[in-house]
């Protein structure tokens, strides 16, 4: 079960707006072909564990009925998902080295995805609790100009834009509470060259909350009260890391939103949570082991976590 911290009729409403895709991926444990992907989808999986998700996202009539049962099992609200009748769903093909710390992109197929312009429903728009995941600032910023009065709104974001689209990205950052990057780009936003320093700069372009990812060597969180670093949760085998961080940012967001909070204390268990999910996903190929993972197995793995960073001084 999850731990009684986060127990009790709290939860806020969490959106999620991002990519929805079928994923080809490769790892040295073998390979899977068009498999359900795309960071709303890996999001939307791990914040359910916590709390119900409103998903907008859009695909092609060629999505699988049964990926859409998935995910309204899981507690996604689907009213947000736009069907393109002809059109053909987000595609993506990638293959990881053998010791896994560096992927291939093979092939990118945008279809449907690259004109998305996401409408919130008008029953989204009053959602308490926001994620943003990784797409051009532009369309960040316009669905910003939707949701009413949110309590917290976090994002994504990648290299790509802050070379390509900075002062959108800077706008956002101006805009939000929070920033969710892993540590390269964190580097390139700033110009620094050390994290905790890009850590800080960030905090000064605007968002109180700046969770800087460092895979497998876990995460730092960068506050006004401080710089907390957290460790991943050892996983013995990595089968296939993809949307790890997207889920540590689904069950990051999903913790809070059950919380109802966003102080640091709130915020060290939330990224405790992502880490524990995280190393779920990257037990299975894909959305695999998302799709049967439970609040117990949850909960299991969070309180030994939590014993494991038990030190005394």
């Amino acid at each position: 079960m999850i731990p009684p911290f986060h127990q009790g009729d709290f939860s806020m409403s969490l959106l999620v707006v991002g990519s929805v895709a079928r994923d080809s991926i490769r790892t040295p444990y073998g390979e899977v072909q068009d498999a359900l992907g795309g960071a709303a989808v890996y999001f939307s999986l791990a914040a359910g564990i916590f709390t119900e998700v409103r998903m907008v996202g859009v695909v092609g009539d060629d999505f699988e009925a049964g990926d859409i049962e998935l995910l309204r099992s899981k507690g996604v609200d689907l009213a947000g998902l736009e069907v393109v009748e002809g059109g053909v769903t987000f595609r993506w093909s990638g293959e990881y080295s053998e010791d896994m710390n560096s992927r291939r992109t093979l092939s990118v197929e945008l279809n449907v995805f690259e004109h998305f312009r996401p409408v919130l429903p008008r029953g989204y728009r009053d959602s308490s609790f926001v994620f943003l995941a990784n797409a051009a600032p532009g369309t960040q910023l316009s669905v910003l100009e939707q949701v009413e009065e949110p309590v917290c709104v976090m994002a994504d974001t990648m290299d790509l834009w802050i070379g390509s689209a900075r002062d959108e990205l800077l706008e956002l950052l101006g805009r939000i509470d929070g920033i969710s990057l892993n540590d390269a780009e964190a580097l390139e936003l700033t110009g620094c060259r050390n994290l905790i320093d890009a850590g800080c700069a960030i905090l000064d372009m605007g968002p109180a909350n700046v969770v800087v990812k460092k895979g497998e060597h876990g995460a730092v969180l960068f506050t006004e009260a401080g710089v907390v670093a957290l460790p991943a949760y050892p996983t013995g085998k990595v089968i296939d890391p993809t949307g790890a961080g997207d889920s540590f940012a689904g069950a990051l967001m999903g913790s809070l939103s059950q919380a109802g909070a966003v102080d640091e204390e709130h915020l060290k268990t939330a990224i405790a949570y992502g880490s524990v999910v995280a190393s779920f996903t990257c037990e299975g190929f894909g959305t695999d082991r998302l799709a049967v993972l439970g609040a117990d197995e949850v909960g299991e793995r969070f309180m030994n976590y939590c014993d494991s960073l038990q030190i005394r001084r």
